[in-house]
């Protein structure tokens, strides 16, 4: 993976598309409930073969995605593009860079609005997750799942007799891709920083290594101290030179 930066651009707006049938949300349900067990803040895969032998309209919501992101100037990549069906109970914050710093996540939410939203702490974006929501966003962009209008992640929110967990169909769209890092202004082969292992992707902010606190969304440096503030500051995915 190449050096590059990490883009602030988030694209988002609503797909018009059918809702599940109740049959299909029923085995999601029990999914859920009975092999998943999802705690507060937990996001997982789900079965993605079995939903579309139930899902009539399959087809019609990833046409509908292809669509939206034509619109924006993004070419028709799902098709080439690996596609999972995902759920989650709220999102304790976090980045996904270590493991996908290769790609931009493109995300089409299935499940009613069941008042959530889809929170980038650094930017200050929230989106509000209903039928139909689409985003496009980096992955070493910090992210969490929250009650609308809240500050922060609190499992305390995602009490067992809330019905609170989100579905969505998650592709991943190659950074690389002229289109993509066009259309989130990515800036490739920063320069590699200091000390940085060969092969070794790593967020890094301002030259130092960083994560987030999965509560406040802050950054979190070595040793688990949280910068007093979200700013963006310079920050890069580091790979290979």
């Amino acid at each position: 993976m190449r050096s590059r930066s990490v883009s602030d651009i988030v694209l988002s707006g609503t797909v018009h598309i059918p809702a599940p049938p109740a049959r299909l949300t029923a085995d999601w349900d029990r999914e859920i409930a009975l092999q998943l067990a999802l705690e507060p803040g937990d996001v997982a895969p789900m079965p993605l073969a079995r939903a579309r032998a139930r899902w009539p309209h399959y087809r019609q919501c990833v046409q509908a995605m292809s669509d939206w992101l034509r619109a924006r100037g993004l070419p028709d990549l799902l098709a080439s593009s690996d596609v999972a069906l995902m759920a989650c109970r709220g999102a304790a914050y976090h980045h996904d860079a270590a493991q996908y710093g290769g790609f931009a996540f493109c995300n089409l939410f299935v499940s009613q609005d069941k008042g959530l939203d889809l929170h980038f702490p650094v930017t200050g974006q929230r989106i509000p997750l209903t039928l139909g929501t689409a985003v496009v966003f980096d992955t070493g962009q910090p992210h969490g799942v929250i009650p609308r209008g809240g500050e922060g992640f609190d499992a305390s929110d995602f009490a067992p007799e809330r019905d609170c967990s989100q579905l969505f169909l998650t592709w991943e769209l190659p950074i690389e891709h002229p289109e993509v890092g066009h259309a989130l202004r990515i800036r490739f082969d920063a320069p590699a920083p200091t000390g940085l292992r060969h092969g070794h992707g790593q967020l890094r902010l301002d030259d130092v290594p960083v994560d987030v606190h999965r509560d406040s969304g802050r950054w979190v440096h070595p040793g688990g101290e949280q910068n007093p503030s979200r700013a963006p500051g310079r920050r890069v995915m580091a790979g290979d030179p």
